[in-house]
């Protein structure tokens, strides 16, 4: 599969809700009715870290059970984690940098990938390698709006995915840019919610997030 073929299925999956939740699952029961509420609420891409040991079996469950979400493993690091996650059904990668032998092993995977930039530099050399769509990590941290906001002068060609430190009070300045087509946020699934099973709490989050647009 090209590259291009690649970066029209990760825009696809940025495009469906301005909120891509990123997600970390501690325990793999809470992963169907956790995707059925996000969807219910209007949010159908769902980012199911490999922070845990529980991330793979989640992300199995979800693309098994939960109609109508798109389901993508977050925080991938090595060409084992591609490899696991699409066999365990996962649709888009995200990845919160890149080096050169996790973009080898993304180039020879069927998995679309979303890496991470924190720098114009970085930015420019994956555009070499023909990544229209990338996600800015730690976005708040990095820079904020305010940095990739500048970016869309030099880097027209380039879209984004803010991830880091954003909140739906602050979600807004992002979507505001032209260079921007979603962002990720953890705000969506509080732990005390899974933990606590508040599905409907969950959906009302989602809702919120839903209502969000791209201005």
């Amino acid at each position: 599969m090209s590259i291009e073929h690649k970066q029209q299925q990760i825009e696809a999956a940025m495009r469906l809700a301005p909120v891509i939740p990123v997600v970390v699952i501690e325990d793999a029961r809470v992963a169907v009715p956790m995707a059925r509420a996000l969807v219910a609420g209007g949010i159908r891409a769902i980012e199911v870290t490999l922070r845990t040991p529980a991330a793979l079996e989640a992300i199995r469950a979800i693309a098994a059970e939960v109609q109508g979400a798109t389901v993508g493993v977050g925080t991938v690091l090595t060409a084992g984690d591609l490899a696991a996650a699409l066999r365990a059904g996962a649709r888009f990668a995200v990845s919160p940098g890149v080096s050169p032998r996790l973009l080898d092993a993304a180039e020879d995977s069927e998995l679309p990938l979303l890496p991470g930039v924190a720098t114009a530099s970085e930015a420019m050399s994956l555009l070499e390698r023909g990544y229209r769509h990338l996600k800015f990590f730690p976005a708040m941290p990095a820079g904020g709006h305010k940095l990739l906001g500048a970016w869309a002068g030099p880097l027209p060609r380039l879209r984004f995915c803010p991830t880091g430190g954003i909140s739906l009070a602050t979600a807004v300045d992002f979507l505001a840019l032209p260079n921007v087509v979603c962002i990720g946020g953890s705000w969506l699934t509080p732990t005390a919610k899974l933990v606590a099973g508040d599905w409907a709490g969950i959906e009302l989050l989602a809702r919120e997030a839903a209502a969000l647009r791209v201005t």
